[in-house]
């Protein structure tokens, strides 16, 4: 292993090389300073320091943001190792004991994902040590990167991936869409058929509050159905489902959950709405803390459970129709 010369690093500030590091992954001065809760011209002037330390202009301004020099590609790797073991050392914990622990955990996910995993994460959680608690934070795919960035949350999950170098991801699990409806009210038969499902008047669940996946499906297929509300929250389901002749279509964890805890009744949806993956995030730089690698733990133990309780809701393979032969 090579020595350093005190002598000649005191000249060097090493918080440059995190300033390099927080470039490399944004590719951005802009991003880069935020992440950091640094101003803008700080970081500037710190690239400036780099450039004049390494004798390289190291990123250089493009259409969308700073491209790496070759001299600063081949730097990367090494600069995200050494900063990476530099905070491990620095940082270095015993390790995590939950049934001796006082800790606070925050965990962003959207509400679907709160009725499904929640319950049986808090159990495993309570079951560990009663030192430990969880923060539930709203989040989803579009707003998920703002809140780690800012530590409003060190953990989180929510469908789809993320682009950001920074941001840590794992597939735990795969989800679908299911139909829940009051079967007392409605007075059908289960599954639905899809005549059955499009002569029912629809409950919306959505983000943007206008159209969802189904009317996706359903306009290739040259269908429509007929939405007489919009929610926001999965949670409000029961409240306007109960006794309502109406069907809603959700994701396949929620519609088990929101059965299991109510009068509603959960069935397979009755035309192809595709999967989905079910991804943990994770701040990079938490890499390596025990605590937050318990807590990873105990999350895909929960989603193996949600989803488990949301199997029989699959839709069956369509069979094949038989071919005559003449």
């Amino acid at each position: 292993m090579t020595k350093i010369n005190v002598l000649d690093i005191k000249r060097l500030d090493l918080n440059l090389a995190v300033v390099f590091v927080a470039i490399w992954q944004e590719r951005s001065v802009t991003k880069a300073a935020a992440r950091l809760a640094l101003s803008q011209a700080a970081t500037s002037a710190a690239l400036a320091r780099l450039r004049e330390a390494c004798g390289d202009a190291l990123f250089v301004r493009v259409r969308d943001g700073m491209a790496p020099t070759a001299r600063a590609a081949a730097m990367a790797e090494r600069l995200e190792e050494s900063v990476a073991d530099l905070w491990e050392v620095l940082t270095q914990q015993h390790a995590f004991d939950p049934s001796t622990a006082t800790r606070r955990f925050s965990v962003g996910m959207s509400d679907d994902f709160e009725l499904a995993l929640g319950p049986h994460l808090t159990r495993l959680v309570r079951h560990a040590g009663a030192g430990i608690s969880i923060a539930f934070r709203q989040t989803n795919r579009h707003t998920v990167e703002s809140m780690l960035n800012d530590r409003e949350i060190e953990l989180a999950v929510v469908s789809g991936a993320v682009k950001s170098a920074w941001i840590a991801q794992e597939q735990i699990g795969q989800s679908g869409y299911a139909c829940v409806i009051d079967k007392r009210a409605v007075r059908l038969p289960l599954p639905l058929s899809l005549d059955d499902y499009l002569a029912l008047p629809h409950l919306l669940v959505s983000f943007s509050g206008r159209t969802g996946i189904v009317d996706t499906a359903l306009h290739a297929m040259k269908r429509t159905r007929h939405v007489y509300a919009a929610l926001t929250h999965f949670s409000a389901v029961p409240a306007f489902l109960t006794n309502a002749r109406a069907v809603v279509t959700l994701p396949s964890h929620a519609a088990a959950a929101l059965a299991g805890m109510s009068r509603l009744s959960a069935c397979a949806a009755p035309l192809e709405l595709g999967r989905y993956p079910v991804q943990l995030l994770w701040r990079r730089d938490s890499d390596g803390e025990s605590a937050v690698e318990w807590m990873k733990e105990r999350i895909r133990h929960a989603c193996g459970l949600a989803m488990n309780d949301a199997a029989s809701l699959a839709p069956n393979p369509r069979p094949r129709k038989r071919t005559v032969k003449g």
